[in-house]
């Protein structure tokens, strides 16, 4: 948490209130909050007197595209608990403030983080990305992406004894998707979360496939899920959690069938899913 949806509806702000603003300073309130480069000074110095061009999401990343006389890259990952606010400069400061950037008007970008496990890059020109923010080159096609077919979801999965849920985790299998939406793709595609991947077949596949693809349009639009941290760029909660399926409803009635909600542990997770709606060889109709 904060899954591809929040971080697609964070996106979808910044560039809604930040775009073609010069930064005109910064504060880094948590030295560690900044992953490049290693001095503090120097993140705030290269970033100061850019414009935002525009905001890019790659998996749960954030990346800025900056532009003044040279360009370069502004990286975050919220990672559990980070939170990007767009306030103004008199707002009170929270006591998980970790990095401030300056615009003008008197408004500021904050970056509000009380796990402390998210991170903020900045990228020189002429450098690339994934050279600095490693994590990129790691990642799995994005579900939105015309790399994200059947047979590539399917060369993923395939031969592989490893449950479905834990395999789902894996940022090297899907992009962007975590425990929320994992635990709502499986439910709608009718697959138990312990399911073997070598023992799905190809149309439980492309069931899967179809689900995971429409649960994060149905929380994009719902603006994300705030069970705790998340908040919008404006400072909303996200919608979603109102009418999830599955995650976080144990012994609940479910929406479909009335069984109750069952919560178990996988590799140190929790899943949720309806006893009765997935089952391990069939496929809910």
């Amino acid at each position: 948490m904060p899954e591809l949806p929040e971080v697609e509806t964070v996106r979808r702000g910044l560039n809604q209130l930040t775009l073609n603003q010069e930064i005109t300073g910064g504060d880094v309130l948590l030295d560690r909050t900044i992953a490049y480069p290693f001095s503090v000074g120097e993140f705030v110095d290269g970033i100061k007197k850019n414009a935002i061009a525009t905001w890019h999401r790659r998996g749960k990343y954030l990346l800025a595209e900056l532009s003044s006389s040279s360009t370069g890259w502004l990286g975050v990952h919220l990672r559990m608990t980070g939170q990007l606010l767009w306030l103004d400069r008199d707002e009170p400061l929270h006591k998980h403030t970790r990095v401030r950037l300056f615009f003008g008007d008197r408004q500021e970008l904050r970056f509000v983080d009380q796990r402390t496990f998210g991170k903020m890059w900045w990228v020189p020109p002429g450098v690339a990305v994934e050279s600095i923010m490693t994590g990129l080159a790691k990642l799995a096609a994005d579900p939105f992406s015309p790399e994200f077919t059947v047979e590539y979801l399917a060369s993923k999965l395939q031969n592989r004894r490893r449950p479905i849920k834990t395999a789902l985790l894996d940022q090297s299998v899907v992009a962007g998707l975590g425990n929320i939406y994992a635990d709502e793709a499986l439910f709608k595609s009718g697959i138990l979360p312990e399911t073997l991947c070598i023992d799905l077949q190809l149309k439980q596949i492309e069931r899967l496939r179809t689900a995971i693809i429409q649960v994060l349009e149905t929380s994009i639009e719902a603006g994300g899920t705030t069970f705790s941290n998340f908040l919008s760029v404006k400072g909303v909660n996200g919608n979603y959690g109102g009418v999830a399926w599955v995650y976080n409803r144990a012994g609940e009635p479910c929406r479909v069938c009335g069984i109750p909600i069952q919560r178990i542990r996988l590799a140190g997770r929790s899943s949720h899913f309806c006893p009765q709606c997935q089952t391990v060889r069939g496929v809910r109709s």
